[in-house]
């Protein structure tokens, strides 16, 4: 059973969706310079292409990545290397994780209106609370204004607005929603930038108690932006299951840590050890015919604030990394 996180694990601050909303509408301001596309919908709604029809790039991509954690973690780029191919990776450090990363970050609810389909991941989430996430993690909000993003191609159609304004219980106008498709460079960062989600979304289907994970700390390379969004899958999973090293400030008991620690790299899934794609493949393109397992950091570490101890479990996977990022 899981023990629903406490408020010291909340930020005392304004809601997530008004956080949020703040860098939405700074990144609309830089429109140009950011290379994004701004578009009003007449029947209410804001749109703001970072990736599909308009260019966006690198500073979009961790506006993007920012935005989706509701201001409550730093995202940049840092100098990296994959053997000796230099290799840049995305950093995220967060005092608020659970905050950040399962209420806001998690792309956790499936959006299928018609014929248009993405996950939709930001704070518009916790509006909504269709996930059982929301149970464990005890978040929900009731804010005026909501902001998401949705990992897509497509622009979003006036239907996928009103369902998501009604699911949120807030007017069409009162909807931001930035999308990217993952072969763009920003919407390929802002995926990068789930380390230190995918390491707590796993530690929570371990039943671990999340209250007692004080910060968090994560990097992983940026693979090259790939030549469909197929292929961007591929490459974007293999830079957390192969690449990603995640640093977790936590309290309490060493001997739990020990015992739960090597369930929660990628490496504990059996099928861990090839390229996503080839994975995917093997699975028919049945995304949830993998094993769920899988999906988490190559390397955690745990860094006790309460014992002075260190925990570390899993491993980069450079010769993978190097085959996916060169398909």
């Amino acid at each position: 059973m899981h023990e629903p996180v406490t408020t010291r694990n909340r930020p005392a601050s304004d809601s997530l969706n008004l956080q949020a909303l703040r860098l939405a509408d700074e990144l609309a301001n830089h429109a140009r310079a950011r290379r994004v596309g701004v578009r009003i919908l007449h029947a209410g709604g804001r749109l703001i292409d970072c990736g599909a029809q308009e260019r966006g790039g690198l500073i979009a991509g961790l506006e993007l990545a920012r935005i989706c954690m509701a201001g409550l973690g730093d995202v940049r780029l840092v100098p990296g290397a994959l053997g000796e191919t230099v290799c840049p990776h995305v950093q995220v450090v967060t005092d608020h994780p659970v905050a950040a990363c399962l209420a806001s970050q998690y792309a956790g609810w499936s959006i299928q209106v018609d014929r248009f389909f993405a996950m939709g991941s930001g704070p518009m989430r916790t509006a909504a609370g269709k996930e059982a996430i929301f149970e464990r993690i005890g978040y929900r909000e009731r804010p005026d204004a909501v902001v998401g993003v949705l990992e897509c191609r497509k622009e979003p159609t006036d239907e996928v607005v009103a369902y998501i304004a009604e699911a949120c219980q807030v007017p069409r106008d009162q909807v931001t929603l930035l999308y990217a498709p993952t072969a763009s460079l920003a919407g390929g960062l802002q995926v990068v930038a789930r380390s230190v989600e995918t390491a707590l979304h796993k530690l929570s289907e371990l039943g671990f108690d999340l209250n007692r994970v004080v910060s968090g700390l994560g990097t992983a390379p940026l693979p090259p932006v790939a030549a469909n969004d197929l292929a961007a899958i591929g490459r974007t999973n293999d830079a957390i299951l192969y690449g990603a090293q995640v640093v977790l400030y936590v309290t309490g008991d060493d001997d739990s840590l020990r015992q739960v620690g090597h369930r929660v790299p990628s490496s504990s899934s059996p099928d861990h050890g090839a390229p996503f794609a080839e994975i995917f493949e093997r699975y028919h393109r049945d995304f949830y015919a993998v094993d769920p397992q899988l999906f988490s950091p190559a390397q955690v570490v745990f860094q006790n604030l309460d014992s002075g101890q260190t925990h570390t479990f899993g491993r980069i996977e450079t010769d993978v990394l190097l085959r996916s990022f060169s398909r």
